[in-house]
């Protein structure tokens, strides 16, 4: 365990992410074999920090645990740190909490170092305090030259899913895996096309959306794609097994659908019945998520496909 500060940053967050549960009425919580572990600890903890020397603060304007120069040796993600326990945190905490991670992406060094993204950062947009989280693999070219998430021919049909829900862009968090477009080759001649990013470039960008999780808290997380579905829960699988299976991110359901590109794909190839059946598939998979997160849903809604 680190220091007194540490410590108390810790308790503080966990007891922010208490207190906003409970204001969405939940009323338990699940935690992993480390994090009890963790918890067990504690008592020791406190008992030895007396015998420890101060700790040296941070430099001001340097978010703790982050490297200042690309040559230190890479550390984890910034724990978002919820400094008001004591009330429910708001969007400016969780929006102050979520530009820290976006400056951290900015300098990740495992990124960089793999020479195989572009440079620029396209982070996330939405509600920060969002019931609903949506994660796709990576950038393409119209993302990276708005900066922006979900812009493109697939934005546009990822809004007309959620529309059909009754939401917005804007009701929504909406994100990445990855934060850089990925490279074919050196990318000098890539023009306008993309390709998914590889495991390793996932593995190297995965604590930041976890971060970003840590902030957010959603209800329910939505996985869109075989591929970001690996790489959000680091394992292998078919889109139809990932799909038929129960999945969460530290207690957070994690529901798996196509990728919205997909439905573009199969609306452009003319065959109306396989178009028609993967549209059918992916709001059986909404459904579930408007479960998931407490939203009415109408016998409107239900009967879409009926």
């Amino acid at each position: 365990m680190g220091g007194g500060n540490s410590i108390a940053d810790g308790l503080l967050t966990l007891a922010g992410i208490l207190q906003r549960d409970s204001g969405r009425g939940v009323e338990t919580i699940t935690l992993s074999p480390e994090a009890e572990q963790t918890l067990r600890n504690l008592p020791a903890a406190f008992k030895n920090l007396s015998r420890r020397p101060p700790s040296i603060a941070s430099p001001v304007g340097t978010p703790p645990g982050l490297p200042e120069k690309r040559s230190v040796e890479p550390v984890a993600a910034p724990v978002p740190v919820h400094r008001h326990a004591e009330e429910r945190q708001t969007e400016a905490q969780a929006r102050e909490q979520l530009n820290t991670i976006f400056k951290a992406v900015k300098n990740c060094p495992e990124c960089r170092a793999l020479g195989t993204l572009f440079e620029t950062v396209v982070f996330a947009s939405g509600n920060p305090l969002a019931d609903i989280m949506f994660v796709g693999e990576a950038p393409g070219a119209e993302e990276e030259k708005l900066k922006k998430p979900f812009v493109g021919p697939a934005g546009q049909k990822l809004e007309q899913i959620l529309k059909a829900m009754g939401l917005k862009r804007e009701d929504v968090y909406i994100s990445n895996i990855v934060k850089f477009r990925p490279k074919k080759g050196d990318g000098r001649f890539q023009g306008s096309t993309n390709r998914p990013p590889q495991p390793d470039e996932m593995a190297a960008s995965l604590k930041y959306i976890q971060a970003e999780i840590g902030v957010v808290r959603p209800r329910v997380i939505v996985a869109l794609g075989r591929t970001a579905a690996e790489g959000l829960l680091e394992k292998g699988g078919t889109l139809a097994s990932f799909r038929n299976g129960d999945h969460e991110f530290e207690g957070i359901p994690v529901i798996v659908t196509y990728h919205p590109s997909y439905l573009l794909r199969q609306e452009s190839e003319s065959n109306p019945e396989q178009a028609m059946q993967a549209k059918r598939v992916v709001w059986e998979d909404m459904l579930k998520v408007m479960e998931r997160a407490g939203m009415s849903i109408s016998e409107k809604q239900r009967g879409y496909f009926s």
